[in-house]
């Protein structure tokens, strides 16, 4: 791969360098916990499009960020197949898009612009385009944005700033700063997810290999941290499970090909699940939980594939499936459960487009989608 594969906020900056230089040749961008790939000894074509993070759903509709054009593409899902039809016209962004998220309600979506330092709201309309509401500053290389489950708080981890923004969600959708924010975190958070109850975030910090704890005000949305624990080589994504009693989180690791898991404590605090870290592909770069806190899917970047594992209920142990992995495109850097819970997506960012996926219920075993990858 042209460009390191260890972390996508690296990615996506030396995207508009080596852009900006006209394809020259470029080395890797280094961060603590992770090393990077030895820089390209021949040409390659300039993508045309650059996919970037896992896709945010409605149920209606699905969407993805475009890092190299500034841009969100925009889909309609079928809601008995989950095939995915391209709205005729993206959607523009601020500089160096790299996450979008969609609120509970299915009306507003939140997109961290990692060249402008600044997360933008949307309205979705009623045919799926989005409408640009406002955009505020952030801290340095934003990326990972979080919602909780009641829409009152968003959270997006700042990279460049250690640090994660809090901010209050409007009656209109949009963002004020929380009284404090930004709040510290570890070195190079790259994951950020809020609790099925609203009551704790958790942060995967990829230069300090580890997951800090918080809690979250419910009244004002501030945090208060509750100390970190060891994760992976380069933890980079992380998912917990959404059931109203949902009590573990899963953080996928990208240099040492695994996934952390862990027990979510009456305080918020972590603690490591049994047996812990469990082997995944190579180079896993998404992690998701499927919406009846059953089954855990991990988009591995480097091996081109999904790994998918049944969590056990009592403990959150993982057991891999014997139908994982499955084929994926080039490069899977983010993966998503859709909304109805039936669909699992993932954004292939060297194949540009997007896989889709039926959840068996009661196997969760995946099945390509008809039609799938769909063209970004």
């Amino acid at each position: 791969m042209y460009l390191r594969r260890a972390h996508h906020y690296s990615h996506t900056l030396s995207l508009g360098l080596f852009l900006g230089l006209g394809m020259a040749t470029l080395s890797g961008c280094s961060a603590s916990g992770g090393s990077a790939d030895p820089p390209p000894t021949t040409s390659r074509p300039a993508p045309t499009h650059t996919p970037q993070g896992p896709a945010a759903t409605t149920g209606l509709f699905a969407y993805v960020v475009d890092t190299l054009n500034n841009t969100i593409s925009g889909y309609t899902i079928n809601a008995t197949t989950g095939a995915l039809t391209a709205m005729p016209a993206s959607f523009p962004t601020g500089a160096l898009p790299n996450f979008i998220i969609v609120d509970p309600t299915g009306k507003f979506a939140y997109v961290a612009n990692a060249g402008s330092d600044s997360v933008s709201t949307y309205r979705i309309d009623a045919n799926g385009a989005l409408t640009l509401s406002a955009t505020i500053a952030a801290g340095i290389q934003p990326g990972p944005v979080a919602i909780d489950p009641t829409g009152k708080f968003v959270y997006v981890g700042n990279f460049g700033s250690n640090n994660i923004s809090a901010y209050k969600v409007t009656s209109a959708g949009t963002l004020t700063a929380v009284l404090g924010s930004p709040f510290p975190a570890g070195t190079g958070p790259e994951g950020v997810v809020v609790d099925s109850t609203g009551s704790f975030l958790y942060v995967a910090n990829f230069g300090s290999d580890n997951v800090s704890a918080f809690s979250i005000n419910p009244t004002t949305g501030a945090l208060t941290p509750l100390g970190s624990l060891p994760a992976g080589d380069g933890p980079n994504a992380i998912a917990v499970d959404p059931t109203p009693a949902g009590k573990f989180v899963y953080v996928s690791n990208a240099n040492s090909h695994d996934v952390s898991a862990y027990m979510i404590g009456p305080t918020g605090a972590l603690t490591a699940v049994s047996g812990s870290p469990y082997p995944v592909g190579q180079g896993p770069e998404g992690v998701t939980v499927d919406l009846t806190g059953t089954f855990v899917y991990v988009a591995n970047g480097e091996s081109d594939n999904i790994s998918a594992f049944r969590i056990t209920a009592a403990t959150g142990a993982l057991t891999e499936l014997t139908t994982s992995p499955t084929p994926a495109g080039k490069d899977p850097e983010g993966i998503t459960v859709d909304s109805t819970g039936k669909f699992v997506y993932a954004v292939n960012r060297i194949s540009n487009n997007v896989s889709a996926y039926t959840i068996n219920p009661t196997t969760g075993a995946l099945t390509r989608v008809s039609g799938s990858p769909f063209p970004f």
